[in-house]
């Protein structure tokens, strides 16, 4: 079997997918290290620090969640 047409079909179809998910990606706004930065007290989050973008009281709730009675 000759797979000389197909393979080339696939492997402009793998590069314009690559190239227009690259393209996308890069104009959303989105800065690195975003999906890494700690938002709550969650599963290993929390250490302590202030948490940008809620309240004292509830930075206070989330910490008091952390802690061992």
């Amino acid at each position: 079997m000759k797979f000389g047409p197909q393979l080339i079909v696939i492997l402009v179809v793998g590069f314009a997918c690559f190239y227009g998910g690259y393209t996308i990606s890069a104009r959303t706004g989105t800065e690195p290290g975003y999906f890494d930065a700690v938002e709550a007290a969650g599963y290993g989050g929390g250490g302590g620090e202030k948490i940008e973008g809620i309240s004292d009281e509830m930075n206070e709730f989330y910490q008091s969640l952390g802690e061992e009675e």
